[in-house]
């Protein structure tokens, strides 16, 4: 009989490994004092948090503070999408009952407002690209399904590659091309990927929907997801709605700044596209909504009272203790890097989230989220010791909420937002060709001392 094969497997963390990790650790430890003694802006930020100046764009503005006699002070959270702010957008078009997605995607590509004639003939040009190649679906997004729908998304566009005939081609017009073709296909991609994921993998039915014609992003999305492709009108609306505010947040936020780092170097459309992918996967970035539902479920698992506002402050100050849910000592949803009173994103979507909410029997659900964001900034503040008395909860601590009322699994929440985000990526794309020139390089300061080599038979063992 053969011997039987015990060698380890490939995901195993064997004890060589944890060895040579541990030398990792002894060794990539850099003194936190040295960013001091060098003024090091550890994660491009300022000692204030402000992020440091690194380009110029005219696509996205965030505003979360005014000046007045060179005093920073702290104001509501705005956003800006090409000078427009966003909360006039959504206002406009909800009153006039439209989606807005596709409106506000060209606004962030070209950078005015299309007329009733443009937006239709920009609907029509989406419709034409949301189209796979022959056989791709079962050739690539069928193949090999994983849970995780962001790393599969970012394979399937990497493959894209291979069925463009001008795949690195540059130019404007090119790149304006692929562009608007994976803005159309992302959605497609994303749903896609997850029906492979729940038949292959958690034994489902396989159902792949052809998109619709005249469909717009959301209604596409619930139709491709749905195995009846029913939806109602407020459910679209309410996707929509997410995807506009998710659609742009200036070129400081990781993805987009890894997008314009990366398009900087002149490489092709779809490796950019899937840079920013992985940066957006992360729990810091895109992957927070996640955090915040599976948070929220770990409240509810704990505190035997929901009503309780001591009680639940307790356990929101234990999370913070890092001693409860992930024990990473955060409170997903509260706080942001940027806006300090208010996130913009966040007030306008809990506006719909109370309508969506009644629509689906969940107005309890909803008093609980919004008792834990009326509780959860004065934990942080106790548990912080900020003197800061601002606070904001952040669009994440909403999304989330409204996704599973709209009955989409956990794998699409991020991959709903790269749908989003893909139009702000282009738009940066195309900015970073137009106007940036120069390949983006930080630099690092090496603060290591020099050495002598020593031959291997005098090292110490």
């Amino acid at each position: 009989m053969a011997p039987r094969n015990t060698a380890p497997h490939i995901s195993d963390i064997t004890p060589e490994i944890k060895n040579l990790a541990d030398i990792c650790r002894e060794h990539d430890q850099i003194d936190p004092m040295l960013y001091f003694r060098y003024n090091v802006k550890r994660g491009l930020r300022d000692v204030n948090g402000k992020g440091v100046l690194t380009g110029l764009t005219e696509i996205a503005e965030v505003k979360s503070y005014t000046i007045d006699d060179d005093e920073m002070i702290p104001c509501d959270g705005r956003l800006y999408y090409r000078g427009y702010d966003v909360k006039d957008l959504v206002k406009a078009f909800t009153k006039e009952h439209r989606y807005g997605f596709e409106e506000t995607t060209y606004l962030l590509l070209f950078g005015k407002l299309p007329t009733e004639k443009e937006l239709k003939e920009f609907n029509q040009l989406l419709s034409h690209y949301r189209i796979l190649p022959t056989n791709f679906v079962r050739d690539v997004v069928l193949k090999a399904p994983t849970k995780e729908m962001m790393n599969t998304l970012s394979r399937s566009i990497l493959t894209l590659y291979a069925y463009d005939h001008n795949a690195d081609d540059v130019s404007l017009d090119n790149v304006l091309r692929q562009c608007l073709s994976l803005i159309a296909v992302t959605p497609l991609l994303a749903v896609y990927s997850y029906h492979a994921y729940e038949h292959y993998k958690a034994g489902g039915s396989l159902v792949i929907h052809q998109p619709e014609p005249g469909m717009g992003t959301a209604e596409t999305i619930l139709h491709l997801l749905r195995d009846d492709s029913k939806f109602t009108k407020l459910e679209a609306q309410v996707l929509d709605l997410c995807l506009v505010l998710h659609a742009d947040h200036g070129g400081g936020n990781n993805s987009t700044f890894t997008n314009r780092v990366v398009t900087s170097t002149l490489t092709d459309t779809y490796s950019a596209m899937s840079a920013s992918l992985a940066s957006l996967k992360g729990p810091r970035h895109g992957g927070a909504n996640i955090k915040v539902v599976g948070m929220m479920d770990d409240i509810k698992k704990h505190v035997k009272d929901l009503k309780d506002d001591e009680e639940i402050s307790k356990y929101l100050k234990k999370i913070l203790r890092g001693k409860a849910y992930d024990k990473q000592g955060l409170l997903y949803g509260v706080g942001h890097a940027v806006y300090t009173i208010s996130d913009p994103r966040a007030v306008l979507l809990k506006s719909f989230v109370e309508r969506l909410a009644i629509e689906k029997g969940a107005e309890e659900e909803l008093a609980f989220y919004e008792r834990v964001a009326r509780l959860a900034p004065d934990a942080v503040r106790d548990s912080k010791n900020l003197i800061r008395p601002e606070i904001a909860i952040n669009v994440d601590f909403y999304s989330g909420f409204v996704y599973r009322l709209l009955g989409l699994p956990e794998e699409l929440f991020t991959p709903l937002f790269a749908t989003a985000r893909m139009s702000g990526w282009s738009a940066h794309r195309l900015e970073e060709l137009a106007t940036g020139g120069k390949i983006i390089r930080p630099a690092y300061k090496n603060v290591i001392k020099h050495a002598q080599y020593v031959p291997i038979k005098k090292r110490d063992k």
